[in-house]
């Protein structure tokens, strides 16, 4: 929907692996920051639209993870939204309550994702992602994977997935495969988007990895399945991120000065109609609908880079450049820092880290750090539209769960 909210405050932690902190430290430490970002007091909260991932299975909290957050840090009474929705669980979040805000209910929301998937157990995290796909139909998930490695003329060893790593990176495998029979992308290009966000990840304090890897290093590290390499798949992580949305009446009460405005955000599922666009397509068809801009017009883009030929796959599916014009964008540095388009200035979710119920909301920080002019040395010159895409899950052929929002420099 058209929206009229706007982004007040936000905070994060760093992402990374918290064995010794659990949600509610990890979620109060973002929400402190964004409250003290917004200049605004735990008080002045008239709702909160809290999200995570996978608690229920690596630490056992299930049902009220985000009345636990909040009672711990003194907030009680109002109405809390509990949110999961695979990796685009706080991408949702911030969906719903900008529609509320939007819609007149709320003056100040509040939106938070935390997340804690390191386990000793690593088979319990595997299974957090492993439950973001349609469990009562596992064999045709394997199928369907095993097809594609037929067809791509692949050797991978589809029993590893959901064991010794987590299935999603088979689905992305199977996509990046289908993407260099039809386009002609090779892994080095992928590489190329492993390289170019190690880059932008060096310059973030908030990421989880700051090392910077050559194209080379990315290509001689460990093989995780046919074509990946280990820097071409996102990290887990434990971490939290967390946003203050107010209305426009309390927008102006405030100052608009560092306020960032929320122009439109879609929340949308997958489908099986073969007829149509897949969801990626559609939505943000919608978003540049809605918000009476179009890709040409963006500054910089955070998207939803758990794999490296995600991000490959999904300029295309953004409209960032016509079908199989992706591999362009990558040799000519469009998307890389000082290019036409900054792409994941963050680092992305290869290098910033992919807490799963924290991630949307991570990219919404960043987004409104870019468009404030706050973001140091990974500042992208004049940011004025920025455009979040986050997704989630993965029924059939295609994306389970879908965010995509749009966010205006005031």
């Amino acid at each position: 929907m058209k929206m009229n909210a706007y982004v007040a405050g936000v905070g994060m932690t760093r992402f990374g692996k918290y064995l010794d902190r659990g949600l509610k430290s990890l979620g109060q430490e973002a929400i402190s920051a964004a409250l003290t970002d917004a200049g605004l007091d735990k008080s002045d909260i008239q709702a909160a639209y809290m999200g995570n991932g996978g608690a229920a299975v690596v630490t056992g909290q299930v049902l009220v993870p985000g009345q636990c957050v909040l009672r711990g840090m003194g907030i009680g009474e109002i109405p809390v939204v509990n949110v999961e929705n695979a990796c685009a669980t706080s991408a949702t979040a911030f969906q719903q309550a900008a529609a509320m805000v939007s819609a007149g209910a709320y003056d100040v929301v509040l939106v938070c994702g935390t997340e804690k998937l390191y386990s000793e157990d690593k088979l319990a995290t595997f299974s957090v992602f492993q439950g973001a796909v349609d469990t009562e139909d596992m064999e045709g998930v394997k199928r369907r994977l095993a097809e594609n490695a037929r067809a791509t003329g692949s050797t991978a060893d589809i029993e590893g997935a959901g064991s010794t790593r987590s299935m999603f990176m088979d689905i992305y495998a199977s996509m990046a495969r289908t993407h260099m029979q039809t386009y002609g992308s090779t892994q080095r290009h992928f590489a190329m988007v492993s390289a170019k966000n190690s880059f932008h990840g060096s310059l973030n304090p908030k990421a989880q990895y700051q090392d910077e890897l050559s194209v080379e290093d990315v290509l001689a590290a460990r093989p995780v399945v046919d074509p990946l390499t280990l820097p071409m798949c996102s990290p887990i992580g434990d971490g939290a991120a967390a946003v203050v949305l107010v209305s426009e009446r309390k927008a102006r009460q405030l100052g608009l000065g560092r306020m960032v405005r929320v122009l439109s955000s879609v929340l949308a599922s997958g489908h099986d109609d073969p007829g149509k666009p897949d969801a990626p397509e559609m939505t943000v068809n919608q978003v540049y609908a809605e918000a009476g801009l179009g890709p040409d017009e963006l500054s910089v883009v955070e998207l939803h880079d758990a794999s490296a030929p995600a991000e490959v796959i999904y300029y295309e599916l953004l409209g960032l450049c016509a079908k199989g014009e992706s591999v362009r964008l990558i040799e000519d540095g469009e998307t890389r820092l000082g290019g036409r388009l900054p792409v994941n200035p963050s680092g992305g979710l290869l290098r910033k880290g992919h807490p799963i119920g924290a991630s949307g909301a991570g990219q919404i920080v960043e987004l409104v750090t870019q468009l404030r002019g706050e973001a140091g040395a990974r500042q992208v010159d004049g940011a004025r539209l920025a455009l979040a895409e986050n997704g989630g899950g993965f029924i059939g052929n295609d994306v389970a769960a879908i965010v995509i929002s749009m966010l205006q420099k005031v």
